[in-house]
């Protein structure tokens, strides 16, 4: 499937909403390992709430927050240039929202439905 990517290469889009994308300048073997850990993650949430383990799944929740702030798709910003987060929102309540009116509907097609 296609993914969209902000011109800046900051966000990509699904199903209309911005999502922040991973540091650019992770070392590789730095974002592997943290993919990984993200991926381990999660399959804990999924465990834990198959259990019923409510402590389980928060260790596990709280490991997914920090691979992903890690990978710099949470937390600080990771460019320099003064530009606000606009992670989770709609795209059309974003300064992004010209240049994404502007793509096709097939240009739209296709996307991630992460």
């Amino acid at each position: 499937m296609r993914v969209i990517e902000t011109p800046d290469g900051r966000y990509i889009v699904v199903h209309g909403r911005l999502w922040r994308r991973q540091r650019p300048d992770l070392e590789s073997c730095r974002r592997d390992r943290l993919v990984r850990a993200l991926m381990d993650a999660r399959r804990a949430v999924r465990a834990g709430k198959r259990a019923g383990d409510e402590a389980m799944i928060a260790r596990a929740r709280a490991e997914v927050d920090a691979a992903k702030h890690g990978l710099g798709e949470r937390g600080p910003v990771w460019w320099d240039d003064g530009a606000p987060d606009q992670n989770r929102r709609m795209v059309r309540n974003t300064s992004y929202a010209a240049w994404y009116a502007g793509l096709s509907d097939e240009e739209k097609a296709g996307q991630d439905p992460r």
